[in-house]
Formats: C-alpha cells, sequence, structure tokens
C-alpha cells in the first residue's frame, strides 16, 4: 500500500472515530448544532495546524480558482452533504448510515471519469459492484414472499444524500486543490460552509439551539472528539489521498468505516448485529480489497 492508499485508510479509521462521537452529540442537542460547532472546531484546529507547518493562520495565498472551487467544495460536502448525513445517524444510527454511504465509491468514480477523466479498470468496477451488493443486503430484507426496506426509509435518503454531497465534493476538492497544500484547502472548505451557517444564524431559533447545545457538556465532549478526528484530521487525510490517487480508489477505502464501526457499536454502545448486515459489510470489504489490489 502506498501513501495515497494508507491516508484513505487512516481516514476511515478517524471516520469511525468521528461518527459514534457526532451521532451521540447529535442524539442529546440536534444534528444541526453538532454540524455547526464541528466546523468551527475544525476550523481552529487547522488554523492552528497551518500557522506551524506554513506559518500561515490562513490560506491567503490560495488563487481565486481554488478559493472558488474549494469553496463550493465546502458547500457542497459540508453544508449539504453533512447535514443529511448527520440528521441520518439520528434517524438510523451510524453504522448503517454509514453503510449506505459506502456508495461514495461508485458515484465519486463516476463523476471522476467524467469530470476528472479518470479510468477505472474492470476489476476496479467489480470491486465497485460487489460494495454496492454489500450494502443492499443491509437495507433490504426478505420477508417471506416480499422485500422491504430493514429501516426507515427517510433515513436511508437522508444517508443517500450525504452520499451524493461527499462524492461531489471530493471531486471538487481534487480539481480545485491541485499541487495546494491539503490542510490549507480544507480551511478554505470550512471557511465557505462557516460563512453559510452565519448567515443562517438569525434563522429559525439557530443561535438559541446553539446556546443551549453549548451548555451540555457531555455532547461538547463528544463534539470535541469527533472535530478533532473528523474535520481536522480525517478530512485533511481524504484530501491528502485523493491528491496522491485516483478519486475513486480512495472513496472506496474510506468507506471501510462500516466495518471498523461495528466492533465499538458491539461492545460498547451494546447494538445488536444482524447477519445480514454482518455479511453485507463484509462483503463490502471484499469490494475495497478489489478495488485495491
Amino acid at each position: 500500500m502506498g501513501s495515497g492508499e494508507l491516508a484513505a485508510l487512516g481516514t476511515a479509521v478517524c471516520w469511525t472515530v468521528t461518527v459514534i462521537s457526532f451521532e451521540a452529540a447529535g442524539r442529546r442537542v440536534g444534528s444541526l448544532p453538532v454540524n455547526i460547532m464541528r466546523l468551527a472546531a475544525g476550523f481552529v484546529l487547522l488554523s492552528i495546524y497551518t500557522t506551524l507547518t506554513r506559518g500561515l493562520p490562513l490560506p491567503v495565498d490560495a488563487g481565486t480558482s481554488r478559493w472558488f472551487w474549494l469553496g463550493l467544495s465546502g458547500l457542497v460536502g459540508f453544508v449539504a452533504g453533512d447535514l443529511f448525513l448527520f440528521r441520518a445517524f439520528v434517524l438510523i444510527g451510524s453504522r448503517i448510515s454509514m453503510v449506505i454511504y459506502a456508495l461514495v465509491p461508485p458515484v465519486t468514480a463516476l463523476a471522476g471519469r467524467v469530470f476528472l477523466n479518470e479510468s477505472l479498470s474492470p476489476g476496479h468496477w467489480l470491486g465497485i459492484l460487489v460494495t454496492v451488493s454489500g450494502i443492499g443486503m443491509v437495507i433490504v430484507v426478505r420477508e417471506s414472499s416480499r422485500v422491504r426496506l430493514a429501516h426507515p426509509a427517510g433515513g436511508i435518503l437522508l444517508a443517500l444524500g450525504g452520499t451524493v454531497g461527499q462524492a461531489a465534493g471530493l471531486v471538487l476538492s481534487k480539481y480545485g486543490m491541485g499541487d495546494y497544500d491539503p490542510f490549507a484547502a480544507n480551511q478554505i472548505r470550512l471557511i465557505a460552509a462557516l460563512a453559510v451557517f452565519a448567515l443562517a444564524l438569525p434563522l429559525s431559533g439557530l443561535r438559541r439551539r446553539l446556546r443551549e447545545a453549548a451548555g451540555n457538556g457531555t455532547a461538547m465532549r463528544m463534539v470535541g472528539l469527533g472535530s478533532f478526528f473528523g474535520p481536522f484530521l480525517g478530512v485533511s487525510l481524504s484530501l491528502v489521498a485523493v491528491r496522491l490517487i485516483r478519486v475513486g480508489i480512495a472513496s472506496t477505502i474510506m468507506a471501510m468505516v462500516p466495518v471498523f464501526i461495528m466492533v465499538p457499536e458491539k461492545f460498547i454502545m451494546g447494538r445488536r448485529v444482524r447477519i445480514p448486515e454482518l455479511a453485507g459489510a463484509l462483503l463490502a470489504v471484499a469490494g475495497v480489497a478489489i478495488v485495491t489490489l
């Protein structure tokens, strides 16, 4: 495994920690306040890091084109995609949401093919097909002569919306980043997302909800933990990965979160894992292995 693949694998580990943390916080104070606060915390951490490593607290050396494409990536990924995904965490749980989220690879690969002219071999497409098949085993259950969704349709649709947002965000990030520093690129994405939320503060009692959330100590600890492993370290590693390797390959490795998350869900959160869910997650990992051969 090369540096790009290791960065993608590190992303999956980081996101395992962050999705569990944000699910716990979201159940206490709501998904929208958690999303805003983790972006703000991630931006502070990134600013400290880039000050130490680049001597620049803000990405003032990025050109207009980078600001546009990376900013657009932040709006699509952090605002739209993550809002959907965080709400799905509350409705159907982080593990099921992240299994559906494993659809990011085929969506990203198709977008990379169309917009970045990236090609994938037949073996890569086979791996993606296996991954999609595994996801199908998780979200669909067969009862006697009929087939139904194993989880609420609203939660599944929200997770799918998060999937599309993440895939589009990755493609836009790779296009806009080029050879620019991934951590500084992530700062631009966060700035764009935070600007949108700042404009929305006067609406729908959002300021009050943020104050109430800030007063919940347990939720704040979970937000802090998730922010370090999510917007700061995890997302930055994902940008390192997409800069070094093909975006479809990187996103497939990142899709291993549903398997990693089973251990803490079973032994820490005490949740039951159905056999089809376990088999589907393992099949999704088999698809990841095929893609990375």
